[in-house]
């Protein structure tokens, strides 16, 4: 499968298209589009690829990961998958964007199928594998792509760093634990998309990401 990566105002958000170039269908991963020109600049792209969307998944319902559901769910028609422990985050997404001093009023998000370790999402003849790795929020999952060696983390695992775990519901020592488990034992060479920042992969950080020495 393919990923396009677009990069949005709210926190520098990364948000992912992930396709089958083959049959077209694609998924939306984290939609944190603020905004009518971000809006546009995605459904631009998903028009101009001719793709068909088939689901929005949110990696973890934190606003920036979050603010743009209502949109791409809308817009699209499709079901919102996500982990049942995040569900609160987001029916307080009005809640979050106080928190954060930001003067927006959001659409609670509305999880339409729940994801759990060891689903398997297809998106035409590809296939992403969830992983529950909680402790950065308690509904934190990656998806892993086995065939293209290549996953999407949302705020699990960056280049050099981990998410930070001092948000509710975040713990380090479970994130830690779920890093070493779940993903360090993956090949060298799968891609991480993190949600904030550059790509990485799996054997880079283990050599050198300071938190997990």
């Amino acid at each position: 499968m393919k990923v396009a990566i677009f990069q949005f105002a709210l926190f520098g958000i990364n948000t992912y298209v992930v396709y089958d170039e083959k049959t077209k269908d694609a998924a939306i991963i984290d939609p944190g589009m603020l905004g009518a020109d971000e809006e546009k600049a995605l459904s631009d792209f998903i028009t101009r690829e001719r793709l068909k969307v088939t689901n929005v998944i949110n990696t973890h319902l934190h606003i920036d990961h979050a603010i743009g559901n209502a949109y791409a769910a809308g817009t699209y028609h499709v079901p919102v998958l996500a982990h049942q422990e995040d569900e609160p985050l987001g029916s307080r997404i009005v809640e979050q964007a106080a928190q954060f001093g930001l003067p927006l009023q959001p659409k609670a998000v509305e999880v339409t199928q729940y994801l759990k370790e060891g689903d398997t999402i297809k998106i035409g003849d590809g296939e992403l594998h969830v992983l529950h790795v909680p402790g950065h929020s308690p509904g934190s999952v990656v998806l892993y792509d086995k065939e293209d060696h290549f996953l999407i983390a949302g705020d699990v695992l960056f280049q050099g760093s981990i998410g930070r775990t001092d948000l509710p519901g975040g713990d380090y020592a479970t994130l830690i634990q779920g890093i070493r488990d779940k993903l360090l034992p993956l090949p060298d060479d799968t891609i991480v998309y993190p949600g904030h920042g550059p790509a990485t992969t799996i054997g880079a950080e283990r050599r050198s990401n300071p938190f997990l020495r």
